[in-house]
């Protein structure tokens, strides 16, 4: 079998660098949640990461790596929001220029966020324009390094080091419940889960409204949706990437798709018991475990709860039937 295009000991090598970037984030746990699935579940809250999300760490570790030439010249980044704080913060604190390509519908709290932490945005109708389009356009003009959101090596062992956190801290896992976009986390969990706990469960969750990631794994022929009308902003990918899709093949033991309600659900359930404020995207993990619980009783689960960003004064909008 070929190797594939990232390993785990890439995801040493971006824990390694990100000590003292990223924060080790909380684990965790609630007995109401394991008294309603049957099953010992702790929760990665990477809501807690600089940022607000996991998209953190991968950045961190992409711009990073660039040559002294690159970080001056600056990077380009096209994103709903997570990434692009991701990248944003990563630019700040390595003295990187950052602009960043967001839709216009892109959330204001993820949009004041990125340049509040110093980045250009520029806005785009996703209707009308492509982000990847515009991206390219500032790369020929100003020279940038794309920082893609997640079909990077980089991007994806920088994302890696959340599951190896975890499992460092639990021990071993029966099953581990990702959310998934383009799977660049979902990749870097799944070679990290397999590596430090080899019997884990790997299983990914994405919104029934895009379930491109789903039918990819299903078929192993790549699929794609057009911006998905999900509540899970940060799954509305068109579909896995290149450097994803193999490891997501290789690794990753199953793939399942929740809808906006059960989403909207698990979320705000998550909100009264963690006491903690997680986005929709956020939340795909824990919705797909309450839907497969009966699986797992006796069973020590993972859950990553990928990221907290949302315009509080809009939840109410988010309930869908």
């Amino acid at each position: 079998m070929s190797s594939l295009p990232v390993s785990y000991d890439d995801v040493l090598c971006a824990a390694k660098f990100l000590e003292g970037k990223a924060h080790r984030t909380p684990v965790l746990t609630s007995t109401l949640v394991n008294e309603r699935t049957g099953a010992q579940v702790f929760y990665k809250c990477e809501n807690f990461q600089r940022t607000g999300s996991f998209k953190f760490r991968g950045a961190c570790n992409a711009v990073g790596a660039l040559n002294a030439e690159e970080k001056k010249r600056g990077v380009v980044a096209f994103s709903s929001g997570n990434h692009a704080q991701g990248v944003a913060l990563a630019g700040r604190l390595l003295g990187v220029p950052a602009v960043i390509v967001m839709p216009e519908d892109a959330p204001a709290v993820k949009v004041q966020a990125t340049r509040a932490y110093g980045a250009e945005v520029v806005l785009y109708d996703r209707h009308r324009e492509k982000r990847e389009e515009i991206a390219a356009r500032l790369i020929e003009e100003r020279g940038m390094s794309l920082i893609p959101p997640f079909d990077h090596p980089r991007i994806i062992a920088g994302q890696g080091t959340a599951a190896k956190e975890l499992i460092e801290e639990t021990g071993p896992l029966d099953a581990l419940f990702v959310c998934v976009g383009g799977g660049g986390l979902i990749s870097g969990c799944a070679l990290a889960a397999k590596a430090l706990s080899p019997q884990c469960r790997v299983i990914g969750v994405e919104p029934a409204l895009g379930d491109d990631a789903t039918r990819s794994f299903q078929t192993r022929t790549l699929q794609s949706v057009d911006n998905p009308p999900t509540i899970a902003d940060g799954a509305r990918t068109t579909s896995l990437g290149k450097l994803t899709f193999p490891i997501v093949l290789s690794k990753v033991d199953d793939m399942m798709t929740v809808s906006d309600a059960e989403l909207f659900d698990a979320m705000i359930y998550l909100w009264e018991r963690l006491k903690a404020v997680i986005e929709p995207t956020g939340a795909l993990g824990a919705a797909g475990l309450f839907k497969r619980a009966a699986e797992f009783k006796g069973k020590r689960v993972g859950v990553i709860v990928s990221g907290g960003n949302l315009d509080v004064a809009n939840v109410a909008g988010l309930r869908k039937g």
